[in-house]
């Protein structure tokens, strides 16, 4: 296969590796969620490799799970997005720059602001990745004594998306004349005052930043549920849910990309980047070896945890050799549950093996050579089950490293990944139009 379609690949790099055991595994670095000369060295390896952006996930709590659990997880301290990423801006050309940011427990007016400076300071590299945040351990730190229920976190994740776009649009692409001679620094005629009143928020405006480089900062959704596809369908440009098989991709692909033609989006607007562990062997066997013996590297509470944590509901009293028991409704995210549940049902998995699963990484996986990785890379791309990948490392360095220095000149070779960045802005390098200010006409020439 060959033609014009090229891959996407972001790098999921918070926490560095998914995996539980990631940290263990001979030759990793223990520290690397909380290292920043690492940290830096591994963004300039994937700005090496060409990837459009690096990619971090965030928690407004430590993890809610039990403390035996807790005390082997390398995710308990990690450091803030804006900040870690303001500093990588710093030495990167490139590489797109997206943190994951709460509509839930943060205010409109601070979400804009940051992400507008994060797009100053990296040259038009910020992306946002929108999420609703499923933790009851976050409430606590916010003020609240329990979770905001599901839906009515999507709900007010819709308005809280119309308020920061419409602040990074307070001020007219050209509204800084910096007319030294006349002493006027701006026109007060481009300046829009967003007064939002609504369901949720209430926001008065203006935005004490001009406007982001890239118009808006790239807008990212990860949610898989009906209510999160909804909002992708809606607002997003680049979409991280996952898809464990090429069929669920499939289906993935055609239900968000159907939405959006629906209500009268390019298809094309939004690129689908499931996320995927790379495992690099130089055989399949030496590649599944190295799969086999990480998975060893998480221990049974760190399993039972996540495996709690995904359900929404503690299944640790029950046998553990025995069948998964009826899980009831819960508040936590709905897709997560979904998968879990399916896996052990599709399996027949006891509650043992799916916390081995879960509490490994029970998602989509590419174990094999460079060959064969870039062989079902590019039938996902080619029988639309994705546009690319966010690609996620089984361990660091050495994970990293054997991608970029060995899958990824293979996705070059059969012409199917970039050799050099089309662009400067993240945008530019998805192939991603800049939006239109809502309120003015002008545009950067």
């Amino acid at each position: 296969m060959s033609g014009s379609k090229q891959l996407k690949l972001g790098a999921f790099m918070r926490p560095v590796s998914i995996h539980t055991g990631a940290w263990r595994y001979p030759g990793a670095i223990p520290d690397a969620n909380f290292n920043f000369p690492a940290l830096k060295k591994f963004i300039q390896k994937l700005e090496q490799g060409k990837f459009d952006a690096f990619f971090m996930a965030d928690h407004l709590a430590v993890l809610n799970m039990p403390i035996n659990a807790l005390k082997r997880s390398h995710t308990v301290t990690s450091f803030e997005p804006f900040t870690l990423l303001s500093a990588l801006a710093a030495v990167t050309e490139h590489i797109g720059l997206v943190a994951t940011a709460s509509t839930t427990y943060d205010a409109p007016y601070h979400i804009a602001r940051r992400f507008a400076s994060l797009d100053h300071i990296s040259g038009g590299r910020a992306g946002w990745n929108i999420v609703t945040t499923a933790n009851p351990d976050a409430a606590l730190n916010f003020g609240l004594e329990e979770e905001i229920e599901h839906d009515e976190r999507y709900r007010r994740a819709r308005e809280f998306y119309d308020v920061v776009t419409g602040l990074w649009d307070s001020f007219a692409d050209d509204a800084f004349i910096r007319d030294v001679e006349a002493g006027i620094y701006f026109d007060p005629a481009k300046l829009h005052v967003l007064n939002h009143k609504g369901k949720y928020l209430s926001v008065r405006g203006p935005l004490n930043i001009a406007r982001p480089i890239q118009g808006w900062p790239l807008i990212v959704q990860a949610g898989a549920s009906e209510a999160g596809r909804q909002l992708a369908a809606e607002t997003a440009e680049a979409v991280f849910a996952p898809a464990s098989n090429l069929e669920a991709g499939k289906a993935l692909f055609a239900d968000i990309k159907g939405r959006a033609r629906a209500i009268g989006r390019d298809p094309d607007s939004i690129k689908i980047l499931p996320g995927a562990l790379a495992i690099v062997g130089e055989t399949v066997a030496e590649a599944q070896a190295k799969r086999v013996y990480l998975d060893s590297l998480v221990h049974y509470d760190s399993g039972i945890a996540s495996l709690n944590g995904a359900l929404g509901y503690d299944v640790s009293g029950f046998d553990p050799d025995g069948p998964l028991p009826e899980i009831p409704p819960t508040n936590a995210g709905h897709s997560s549950r979904e998968r879990v549940i399916a896996l052990a049902q599709r399996e027949n998995l006891t509650i043992r093996q799916l916390a081995q699963r879960v509490g490994s990484y029970g998602g989509l996986a590419f174990v094999g050579t460079p060959q064969t990785i870039a062989d079902e890379m590019e039938q996902w791309l080619f029988e639309e089950g994705s546009d690319g990948f966010n690609i996620m490392f089984p361990f660091l360095p050495e994970g990293l490293n054997d991608f970029v220095d060995k899958v990824v000149p293979e996705l070059q070779r059969r012409g199917i990944f970039r050799k050099e960045y089309e662009g400067k802005t993240l945008r530019e390098n998805l192939g991603l139009a800049r939006p239109a200010n809502r309120f003015f006409q002008t545009s950067l020439v």
